[in-house]
């Protein structure tokens, strides 16, 4: 018997969940949800985040989940406790998960503004190890630039100067990919540090988390990523999106179009 897992983002961020935890397993069911006609949410506001939280929330509870993996920093930020206390299912969440990874002393957090702005990952990473300063850096333009069908790579890289530049003056020893698309930029952003600088990608330590909570059958490897079991979910353009797909995870998946507002 499968387990059921959600996984939602604004857009394709959640690809990097869903890949780590593909690669673990193979006795999952996966809702992928991306809410594409409001992407990104990096740049909405705290009330907004919480109201489509709840949206989420709702569309997910028909689908009788064992767990919901947040893919989402923003909504993990900003509205943790209305995933937590609607769906009555373990959520495992990416802040709370990396928190755990951070071994030094000065850590850089690559983020959107509006996880930014709720200090969620200071706080949660200061609170768990003393003598850690934590110095986040807003990048409001990553996201609209990883979602478009062609990134344009003398875009990105002048971004990706101009955002880590602020970090790399504090002397940092890590840097946390605080959104789930930045990690479809690795490279690029590798690329542009020393090699003693570590760079934590979110998504594995929740996996882990998840893993660790519901035990792998055994002989359960994983030789090539297997997409069989996996259903995506968009609130628009469903075209786009399976381009995305078929960009990302090299697929052709069926693309369902659904409606998470009940005003529209």
């Amino acid at each position: 018997m499968k387990l059921k897992i959600g996984i939602f983002d604004s857009g394709i961020g959640g690809f990097t969940i869903l890949n780590s935890l593909l690669k673990t397993r193979k006795d999952i069911e996966v809702f992928y949800l991306a809410d594409t006609k409001r992407v990104p949410y990096g740049d909405k506001n705290f009330g907004q985040i919480r109201i489509i939280a709840h949206e989420i929330c709702n569309w997910f509870k028909n689908k009788d989940l064992d767990a919901l993996l947040i893919a989402c920093n923003t909504t993990n930020a900003c509205a943790l406790d209305i995933l937590e206390n609607s769906l009555k299912v373990p959520c495992f969440d990416l802040i709370n998960s990396v928190s755990d990874k951070v071994s030094k002393k000065n850590i850089g957090v690559l983020a959107t503004s509006t996880t930014v702005k709720s200090l969620f990952y200071k706080k949660v990473i200061e609170s768990k190890r003393e003598n850690v300063r934590v110095f986040q850096q807003a990048c409001p333009e990553f996201v609209s630039e990883i979602e478009t069908n062609t990134i344009n790579l003398h875009k990105i890289n002048y971004l990706a100067n101009l955002y880590l530049d602020p970090l790399l003056k504090k002397n940092i020893e890590e840097i946390i990919l605080g959104c789930s698309h930045y990690p479809l930029i690795y490279n690029i952003l590798k690329n542009k540090i020393h090699p003693n600088i570590k760079i934590i990608d979110p998504s594995d330590a929740l996996v882990n988390e998840f893993n660790n909570s519901f035990l792998i059958p055994k002989n359960d490897c994983c030789e090539s990523i297997p997409y069989d079991n996996v259903r995506f979910f968009v609130t628009s353009d469903i075209e786009n999106f399976s381009k995305k797909v078929k960009y990302w995870l090299e697929i052709n998946k069926e693309i369902r179009l659904v409606n998470l507002r009940s005003n529209d």
